[in-house]
């Protein structure tokens, strides 16, 4: 399929692989990769030590594209991009930030950038800061959320609707339907977290892999709105969290119950009742671990049959 994300990015199918915090390390990057689509290291779980071992180890595992995904409001930005410029990485996915920061630096030094929106107003100011492709990712997705929460089946033609550049449907994308649903949105490709944590290759944490696959429908919330709203799978954590918020909790209320490390402690440690579980509305759908590339083909494949199938419907 060739289209403007794949001739954007150089790869054989419009599937990225989400940068996710403690799921996204090398080893599903350069999965995702070999299997033709785009894998993102997540540079927003990592120190930038850490992060320069998963890129060399991601380059002497693939020859194929891969990127990185940079939280812009994340401490140590300034060593992240000197360690993507110096490793030579040639695409960048920005997010939780301004991308008039940074999106000129990185693109004189001849690295795509690619930023990740929520809503149509930042799409706008991410095209005229001049970034190359927008991730419009709607609020079925997991981790950090837009606080409009518009979902991605009302986002991605508003987007695609006022923005020129290339637009990457997320958000509720696990399947090859929801690809084919999001590219007759106008969308040129699909990035995709939540199928990819399940991935044999992901980091994430056993226990939190199977608390993924064994999810039921309405089992994620979007929690923590006074602070960054965030979509979070239920626990013990979670109801603590939920019944604070019932009870009218603060910002810095809440902030106190979150603590340090969280996140790590439940979808890298594996405290799946007290972390913090980041995953999205799509957990339900997910039903076991497999290898990225299989997970990768059979979203292609089913969309392959999908598109076959809507084209011979006689109406």
């Amino acid at each position: 399929m060739a289209n403007r994300i794949t001739e954007l990015f150089g790869i054989k199918y419009p599937i990225i692989q989400a940068g996710m915090v403690w799921c996204s390390g090398w080893r599903l990057a350069s999965a995702v990769a070999n299997a033709g689509g785009l894998g993102i290291i997540g540079a927003g779980s990592m120190y930038p030590d850490v992060l320069l071992d998963h890129i060399r180890k991601c380059k002497a595992a693939t020859t194929k594209p891969f990127a990185v995904n940079v939280p812009l409001l994340y401490p140590n930005v300034e060593n992240v991009m000197k360690i993507i410029v110096d490793e030579g990485v040639r695409i960048v996915f920005t997010s939780a930030g301004n991308p008039a920061i940074w999106t000129s630096f990185l693109k004189e030094k001849g690295i795509k950038v690619v930023h990740v929106v929520a809503n149509t107003k930042f799409a706008l100011k991410a095209e005229a800061c001049g970034v190359d492709a927008i991730v419009a990712e709607g609020f079925e997705a997991g981790g950090h959320n837009g606080r409009e929460e518009t979902t991605t089946m009302c986002l991605i033609p508003m987007v695609c609707d006022v923005v020129k550049i290339p637009v990457i449907a997320a958000g509720g994308i696990g399947s090859g339907r929801a690809m084919l649903a999001a590219i007759a949105l106008g969308a040129d490709g699909v990035q995709i977290g939540s199928a990819f944590a399940v991935a044999e290759e992901s980091s994430g944490h056993p226990q939190f892999k199977d608390k993924i696959i064994h999810a039921a429908e309405g089992d994620t919330k979007l929690r923590m709105k006074k602070v960054v709203p965030v979509r979070l799978l239920k626990n013990e954590f979670a109801d603590v969290i939920a019944e604070a918020e019932a009870s009218g909790a603060d910002k810095d209320t809440l902030m106190r119950i979150l603590g340090r490390a969280r996140a790590k402690l439940g979808m890298f440690e594996g405290d799946i009742e007290q972390g913090e579980l980041e995953i999205g509305q799509v957990s339900a759908m997910l039903k076991e671990i497999k290898p990225a590339a299989e997970i990768l083909m059979s979203i292609w494949d089913e969309f392959l049959r999908e598109k076959e199938r809507i084209a011979s419907i006689k109406l």
